[in-house]
């Protein structure tokens, strides 16, 4: 990839708790880095800074395209702006 291309939208899945031992959510993070080791450490420190006191992260890809619904849509536009944004839901047990 050279500089004049555009980075695609980098998705990172996992689990965040509020508080040691307490509740689990579901998260997504998506961001635009330029390597893994840069998104996971820059979605680790966004989560941090929004009160996540533990994270567990299992995935990390580039995402196809844009999302057909929200609130991803909103959360991959926000990640091609600069931000970095969280999306959390219920986990399914």
């Amino acid at each position: 990839m050279n500089d004049n291309e555009e980075r695609p939208v980098t998705i990172i899945t996992g689990r965040v708790w509020r508080r040691k031992g307490g509740k689990s959510e579901g998260v997504h993070v998506m961001l635009v880095a330029p390597d893994d080791d840069s998104a996971v450490r820059t979605a680790l420190e966004a989560l941090a800074k929004e009160g996540y006191a533990e994270a567990e992260l299992d995935q990390i890809g580039d995402m196809q395209g844009e999302p057909d619904e929200e609130p991803h849509l909103s959360a991959w536009q926000g990640a091609l702006e600069g931000e970095v944004s969280i999306v959390t839901f219920k986990e399914s047990v």
